[in-house]
């Protein structure tokens, strides 16, 4: 089967990319696999970080791929179109996790089906095109008034969509019923190195004191780019109703203004415990991603809302329980799972108590013994299994 995987890949930064790149690997092993690349993802304007790109000193996993589409220039689309179709492939892959992308990887995807099976008519033979989505998010977390039309948009160009959890695929069906669907849970990352000594790893992040007094702390994990809905001032309002006991790591860049934490953290509630807040606020590289998830007793995902998330995959990865909010399927795959502790509520309270309970409970062997568990089931190798099992189920 020849397979074209449309998105972005390496020296595009972050879970996406990351994604895509061991997708492409594991689907090579059986199949004729080309990734296809943005030549442009967003527009500078539109982009809230720092940079788009791989940092040159960052040991980011690469990949070859063909950089063909510029999402904001619909003059690219034909062209993108074009370029795939001329490969001739049977699958078109295309991730999907914010409505931005609907209209050039919407389009692309159509042209490319009517391009195939001309192509494929001219040599009187009938065209097995199909074009298979990936979603992450139905609509996004952030919500626009273009979300809905153009996701719908995007989901009448395919021909069947996985998507990475229940509650992605509930929200799917709701917007557009959809009976070529299936959900895959999503892979456990398995990039970013070996877990290392906590010492090591405490020291290196900047915990500081005696090997006693650095090995002694609680150390409370949030990881990744600050957004609204992931809650991080709600993390930051927890930490003064917590003893001297616990550290909270802030690993990652905001999207957006950092304003309305810096307020929490300046209050003179939050004054206390000024000295158990240790702030890296910048994209994290993936060589360093190990020594966050090697210090941390527990991952902390304070979210206001979500579907699955890709923290929690690289927190298993490195046998680090989670303790988050009710919200999507992490209430399925953290509590029911037994992988860590759910809250009560989406509160500062409802967390705080949440993380007394989990080191008061001393069940942590029992949540990595369940990792262990999940991580086997979650692999790249079963993922792939079952995305070609529904493409070859799409073509009976």
């Amino acid at each position: 089967m020849k397979i074209a995987i449309l998105s972005c890949f390496y020296p595009y930064r972050g879970g996406i990319s990351q994604f895509n790149t061991y997708l492409l690997r594991e689907l090579s092993k059986r199949h004729n696999v080309k990734g296809f690349n943005f030549t442009r993802q967003y527009p500078a304007l539109l982009f809230p970080g720092k940079t788009q790109y791989v940092a040159k000193d960052d040991d980011a996993v690469s990949t070859q791929s063909e950089a063909v589409l510029d999402t904001a220039n619909p003059f690219s689309y034909l062209s993108a179109a074009k370029k795939i179709a001329r490969w001739e492939p049977d699958v078109l892959i295309t991730r999907y996790w914010m409505s931005y992308f609907a209209p050039s990887l919407g389009s692309v995807g159509r042209r490319v089906k009517s391009l195939v099976a001309k192509q494929m008519q001219k040599k009187g033979k009938s065209s097995p095109f199909k074009n298979i989505a990936i979603m992450d998010n139905v609509i996004p977390h952030e919500r626009r008034f273009f979300d809905t039309p153009f996701t719908k948009y995007y989901i009448k160009g395919q021909d069947g969509i996985v998507t990475l959890s229940g509650a992605v695929e509930r929200e799917l069906k709701e917007l557009s019923p959809i009976s070529r669907v299936k959900t895959i849970p999503h892979p456990i990352y398995n990039c970013f190195g070996e877990r290392e000594d906590t010492l090591t790893a405490r020291r290196h992040i900047g915990i500081i004191g005696s090997d006693r007094e650095i090995m002694s702390k609680k150390v409370l994990l949030f990881f990744g780019l600050i957004r609204e809905y992931k809650g991080l001032d709600i993390l930051l309002k927890a930490l003064p109703l917590l003893d001297d006991s616990y550290i909270a790591v802030v690993a990652g860049e905001p999207y957006g203004s950092f304003a309305k934490y810096q307020e929490i953290i300046d209050s003179p509630e939050f004054a206390p415990c000024k000295q158990r807040l240790l702030l890296n606020l910048n994209y994290i590289p993936d060589g360093e991603v190990k020594h966050y998830f090697s210090a941390a007793d527990v991952s902390v995902l304070p979210y206001r809302s979500a579907t699955q998330s890709g923290i929690s995959s690289i927190s298993w990865n490195f046998d680090v329980p989670l303790i988050t909010t009710p919200v999507g399927d992490l209430v399925e795959s953290v509590a029911k799972a037994g992988t860590g502790i759910v809250t009560e509520e989406i509160t500062p309270h409802s967390l705080a108590k949440a993380i007394e309970d989990f080191f008061a409970q001393n069940n942590k062997e029992r949540y990595i013994y369940n990792i262990s568990s999940l991580k086997q089931r979650l692999s790249w190798e079963g993922f792939a299994l079952q995305l070609e099992e529904f493409i070859t189920e799409l073509g009976e």
